[in-house]
């Protein structure tokens, strides 16, 4: 892998009209954009709603950041770092992410264990991942990517209908409806990375035609609509609940 800490304003000669470099350009605008419009809003809101819409501002925040990179990289050819940079960027968002149903249902008595719970999960599903496309440890990109997606099935679980399902109906209509906005953001927004996987790796999925696919577009855009729409969902509901 070539140096990790790329120049914050890279000597890159990529095509900006490539789909690659194109939307990791609109995502690093996008998350920045995003992140001024959370922190800008944050003194209208109650107190006690400020920290979710402060996560919201971080998550997108420390993603346009990696954008930022992740595009240098991108249009210089590097795509080792380009991987590695979007890992770090989701072992801090994703978490953070999971955080979020635990501050939208910390009134109804949700714990921090409900909150471990999904962060431990979170990551197991990130490091797999990374294993995975990166080629490290035993197993092969199939096995990994297994791991990762029942990580993932947990946590669907647990918000769908598990214990975090059941304080959203007690939370009372606002909260509930938030929540189940959230949970479809995880069933179908994060169902767009296992694609992006398996256009990027080898396996048995092969036969289903998406190697022909580049992964960074597809996680380009399940990024902006997951983490924007993340914090535009927490926004609403902190404006109802302060109205």
């Amino acid at each position: 892998m070539t140096n990790l800490f790329l120049p914050l304003i890279a000597d890159v000669t990529g095509d900006v009209n490539n789909p690659v470099n194109f939307t990791f350009f609109i995502g690093c605008m996008a998350m920045m954009a995003a992140s001024a419009f959370f922190f800008l809003s944050l003194n209208q809101f109650d107190k006690k709603w400020r920290t979710s819409v402060l996560v919201s501002g971080l998550i997108t925040f420390i993603a346009a950041v990696h954008y930022w990179y992740m595009r240098d990289a991108a249009m210089a050819g590097s795509l080792d770092n380009v991987t590695a940079f979007r890992y770090v960027d989701w072992i801090l968002t994703v978490p953070l992410m999971c955080v979020e149903f635990y501050l939208i249902l910390k009134v109804a008595g949700a714990t921090k264990s409900l909150m471990w719970k999904m962060i431990i999960l979170s990551i197991v599903m990130l490091v797999t991942g990374y294993f995975g496309e990166s080629g490290i440890g035993p197993f092969d990109a199939q096995i990994w990517g297994l791991i990762s997606g029942i990580a993932y099935a947990l946590i669907a679980l647990e918000i769908w209908v598990g214990g975090a399902s059941k304080l959203a109906k007690a939370a009372g209509e606002d909260t509930a409806y938030a929540h189940k906005v959230l949970c479809w953001f995880v069933l179908v927004g994060w169902a767009i990375y296992p694609i992006g996987y398996m256009a990027g790796t080898d396996g048995w999925y092969n036969v289903l035609g998406l190697d022909g696919l580049d992964m960074n577009v597809w996680y380009n855009i399940a990024d902006a609509i997951n983490k924007i729409g993340f914090g535009l969902v927490v926004y609403s509901l902190a404006v109802k609940k302060t109205a």
